[in-house]
């Protein structure tokens, strides 16, 4: 069989049609889907980093829920300037109610601390250490932020120098030397 110069351009043409297809279309094609492809892959990692965040998002929201709630709690046991004075009164009577004599009850200059004022207490109080003990006790229940520190004791009626006891003390007499901060809420330190 011979081929003839038409059919030979035929058969050329033929073959060059596929050829052609492959190079101008498909591999053109391929190329972009392959593209495609690590687009997708690519926003797929995104979405999944997204999911992740959006599930720490809802974590933290409760954390910072939490938080709020807790400043709320801290802030209702803050009495305003107005109540410091019987906060000063309820210390007292405390005192009394355990049978400690306060000798010496000296309020100093309040300190700003953060959105809070502190006044510190210098006070002075002689007993029994049973009854101190107590007085703390309910100091610790009051519906107030309190904070004892500076504490020095000393044990009443022995005298250093010659290790004496005065016997006209009685037993278990101590005189407590401390201060005492409350923690209130001020007009000046509020946000506008």
């Amino acid at each position: 069989m011979r081929l003839g110069f038409r059919e030979l351009i035929f058969l050329i043409v033929l073959l060059a049609v596929p050829i052609a297809s492959y190079v101008y279309v498909f591999k053109p094609r391929n190329v972009e889907i392959q593209q495609a492809n690590s687009e997708i892959e690519t926003k797929r990692e995104r979405l999944n980093r997204f999911q992740e965040v959006a599930v720490h998002l809802q974590d933290l929201g409760r954390a910072i829920d939490e938080g709020k709630d807790a400043i709320e709690t801290i802030e209702e046991k803050l009495p305003s300037e107005d109540d410091v004075a019987g906060i000063l009164g309820q210390f007292t009577q405390l005192a009394k109610a355990n049978q400690l004599s306060v000798p010496s009850f000296k309020p100093t200059n309040a300190v700003p601390a953060a959105s809070y004022m502190e006044m510190p207490i210098e006070m002075t109080m002689t007993g029994r250490f049973n009854n101190f003990y107590e007085f703390l006790l309910a100091l610790e229940q009051l519906p107030r932020i309190t904070r004892v520190h500076q504490l020095e004791m000393e044990q009443q009626g022995i005298q250093v120098g010659s290790n004496s006891i005065d016997e006209n003390a009685a037993p278990g007499s101590m005189k407590a030397e401390f201060t005492l901060s409350i923690y209130y809420t001020s007009d000046e330190m509020l946000p506008e």
